[in-house]
């Protein structure tokens, strides 16, 4: 047993920046009691309150950071979703190729941004992570989420969503292409003077099977003035080609290549 004052004296020289080790030779009081009575007098990690969810609400209302759900919505859309899990809590899952390590890391932001109180992780998989958070809210806030996949079955925006995307119609944009979408580079040849020629220009690709979700990203589209056209691969228009000069500097200015 030790009285109060020694106590106080062998806590001083930790809380000084002494080593248990080292407060230990000097006082002759064991590092497991150094260690206990350090543990007694260390403030407990504050626990998180509980994250209302905005949709559960006796009065339902928007999310706190708009912008982030509008750009999170766009990559549910192309490459995510949730899955059920024990006790209520579903997981949230979007699948992002490992080459565009900036997208990833926006991802992550985003799941934060839309629920600060939930951690998020990230899942090494073949070629690619799955950036993940646990909440009991995700199909509160995405209800799209069902059974099946999602070009086989009806997607459609609550009265609510559509008010975000039409608040924040880049960010949408911005996730949808982040996610099913592209920027590259193309090239043809013309006869010029005699002389055939190499003109390169870019243009953005969106890829989807779902008429829903293409159709989303459309209308989007129109809203913020960028002409698109439809692409038939093997009779079926998955393909949303954005190609005219105009267009193309818009969405560089506002979404631009992955990274």
């Amino acid at each position: 047993m030790y009285d109060m004052g020694t106590r106080k004296r062998a806590l001083a020289l930790v809380t000084q920046g002494r080593s248990l080790n080292s407060a230990s030779k000097e006082t002759g009081i064991s590092r497991a009691t150094l260690r206990s009575w350090q543990r007694r007098i260390e403030p407990r990690p504050r626990q998180h309150k509980h994250q209302p969810c905005p949709r559960c609400e006796d009065v339902p209302h928007l999310p706190g950071n708009q912008a982030a759900y509008a750009y999170l919505l766009g990559l549910y859309l192309g490459d995510g979703y949730i899955s059920a899990h024990r006790r209520g809590v579903y997981y949230m899952r979007i699948v992002l190729d490992q080459a565009w390590p900036g997208v990833i890391d926006a991802c992550e932001r985003a799941l934060s941004s839309v629920r600060p109180n939930n951690s998020v992780f990230r899942v090494k998989k073949q070629g690619c992570f799955a950036v993940a958070s646990a909440s009991k809210h995700w199909p509160c806030l995405f209800p799209q989420h069902g059974p099946g996949k999602k070009h086989e079955r009806q997607i459609a925006l609550e009265a609510w969503q559509q008010e975000i995307v039409d608040a924040y119609p880049w960010e949408f944009i911005r996730g949808l292409i982040h996610s099913d979408g592209c920027r590259i580079t193309n090239w043809t040849t013309r006869l010029v003077a005699g002389v055939r020629k190499r003109y390169e220009y870019p243009r953005y690709f969106f890829t989807n099977k779902s008429d829903d979700i293409r159709r989303l990203f459309t209308d989007t589209l129109d809203k913020v003035g960028v002409e698109w056209t439809t692409l038939a691969r093997d009779s079926d228009p998955f393909n949303v080609s954005v190609a005219r000069k105009a267009s193309v500097a818009l969405m560089d200015a506002h979404v631009g290549p992955k990274y």
